[in-house]
């Protein structure tokens, strides 16, 4: 991995790259979705501070255990402004994730306990399928293909 000197307090985006582990092209996109910032040269070339790289890891260890980006961005602008996330960030906000990882979790539970089922049975039915209409949430008003009509008439 190559080193950057003390000095120097800036980064291109190939050496962010490099350090970060993270593809240009994952940089780019972080930066057009509001995680990153850069300043631009006179020659149009973007220039990221040293702490990007704390924000990088930060989105990417967020990323890996399922964090959708939108919630990591909301989750980086409660810093105060120029701060990285630390250790005490990270420990606040995984405790605040933790819940809607665990209802993640038991949705992916029964879907893995009833694809088997569903696959078999092919029914479609928005009035019995555990898939499509879990706990039987339309059940009392109507079924089937009535709901799907409902929806698509639905104002948007």
């Amino acid at each position: 991995m190559p080193q950057i000197p003390e000095k120097v307090h800036e980064l291109t985006v190939g050496q962010l790259s490099a350090r970060s582990g993270a593809a240009t092209s994952a940089l780019h996109f972080y930066e057009a979705k509001g995680l990153i910032t850069s300043r631009r040269t006179s020659g149009n070339q973007r220039r990221y501070t040293r702490d990007t790289l704390r924000r990088v890891a930060f989105v990417r260890a967020a990323q890996r255990v399922g964090i959708p980006l939108a919630t990591i961005r909301d989750a980086l602008a409660q810093l105060p402004e120029g701060r990285t996330p630390n250790h005490d960030d990270w420990a606040r906000l995984s405790q605040a994730w933790r819940s809607e990882l665990d209802e993640r979790i038991k949705q992916l539970g029964r879907l893995r306990d009833h694809l088997t089922d569903c696959i078999g049975c092919g029914c479609l039915s928005l009035e019995t399928c555990v898939l499509s209409n879990p706990d039987d949430a339309f059940g009392d008003r109507m079924s089937g293909s009535r709901l799907l009509a409902e929806r698509n008439r639905a104002p948007k």
